[in-house]
């Protein structure tokens, strides 16, 4: 029986919670972008919101395998 390895699951939970600031601010940023289509910072804070948004949909899939990692065990080749 395996035992759930705690420092990775704590890793995994610490990733959780970048992930979830990156969920929130990637749609802030490119809704205040639109909103604001005349000024002059539009295409910056509209790049910063689409990596912000890229960036929480990696973390989450990156967050998940560490989760899984931590319960189940790295994936060993036979």
């Amino acid at each position: 029986m395996r035992h759930t390895n705690k420092e990775l699951l704590v890793k995994g939970i610490k990733s959780f919670g970048f992930t979830v600031l990156a969920m929130f601010m990637g749609p802030f940023l490119i809704y205040q972008a639109f909103k604001n289509e005349g000024h002059p910072f539009y295409w910056p804070v509209l790049i910063l919101g689409i990596a912000c948004a890229i960036l929480a949909i990696y973390l989450g899939f990156r967050s998940v395998k560490i989760v899984m990692d931590a319960i189940f065990g790295e994936k060993t080749k036979d």
